[in-house]
């Protein structure tokens, strides 16, 4: 330790310092990427606006603050990712790996598909204007109690379906199951639930597939998949690792038709 100048006490590294300007910089670098992803969407919006509708851009004020909060919001939400919820997911699947209890790896791959995706902003906003279709429509009874009971319906149906599809994806990692045979024999069992799920059904179904893998489910269950291929012995993270997540978008399709034909 390098005593102080004036023989006075030893001064002690900035770590502390340092650790600061790391995450400074990492901040800044992810501020300028946010910027740049999100360039090409101005860029476009801007065009069509401007050149094709050949009109100005209203509020153009509201709009400028609203593009800064949502540049700041995505390099928070990186940021978070990487700080947080990337290495926690990893290290839980690694040491439910090491305690080798697999009744409990299950239990917790469950709990995260079904917890992340009931908590989904987009399922929720999906679940509520399907609601409101299905009592527009007559499907269901045009009031806030029926309509209510609807979505939380498709909310817990789809998130049962996520937890199980990760379930599904867990076990296939332990044993080593390539990921194309459940893909494909997924995709067939949605061809044959279309072919007998209600109309007024199908699109939800559908569509139930995209908004769960969003922005809270996808860092989770990414990193418990990786986690998990990375903590066994004979797995590759790059083959057994990724797959959940397209396993996950697909089980709603058919768990939504299979609820939808319980309704009719």
């Amino acid at each position: 330790m390098r005593a102080a100048p004036g023989g006075g006490r030893p001064s002690k590294p900035a770590n502390g310092t340092r650790g600061v300007n790391k995450q400074l910089h990492l901040f800044i670098k992810a501020l300028v990427d946010s910027v740049r992803d999100l360039a090409p969407i101005v860029v476009v919006i801007a065009f069509f606006q401007l050149v094709v509708l050949q009109q100005p851009i209203p509020n153009l004020g509201e709009i400028f603050f609203g593009a800064i909060l949502v540049v700041l919001g995505l390099t928070f939400f990186v940021r978070g990712l990487e700080m947080g919820l990337f290495p926690i997911g990893e290290k839980m699947a690694y040491a439910f790996a090491r305690k080798g209890s697999v009744l409990w790896l299950m239990a917790f791959a469950f709990a995260l598909g079904f917890g992340t995706t009931v908590a989904e902003p987009a399922l929720m906003a999906v679940a509520d204007e399907a609601a409101q279709i299905a009592a527009d429509s007559g499907v269901i009874a045009r009031d806030k109690a029926a309509m209510k009971d609807y979505a939380t319906g498709l909310r817990y149906t789809v998130a049962i379906s996520v937890g199980f599809a990760i379930v599904v994806g867990v076990i296939r990692i332990i044993r080593g199951w390539p990921i194309q045979y459940l893909i494909i024999g997924g995709y067939v069992g949605v061809v044959v639930m279309t072919l007998f799920a209600p109309e007024q059904i199908i699109g939800i179904a559908y569509d139930s597939g995209g908004v769960t893998t969003s922005t809270i489910t996808v860092p989770l269950v990414a990193a418990l998949g990786i986690g998990l291929a990375s903590s066994i012995q004979g797995r590759n993270p790059m083959i057994d690792g990724f797959g959940l997540i397209a396993f996950a978008s697909l089980t709603p399709m058919i768990f939504v038709m299979g609820y939808g034909m319980l309704l009719s």
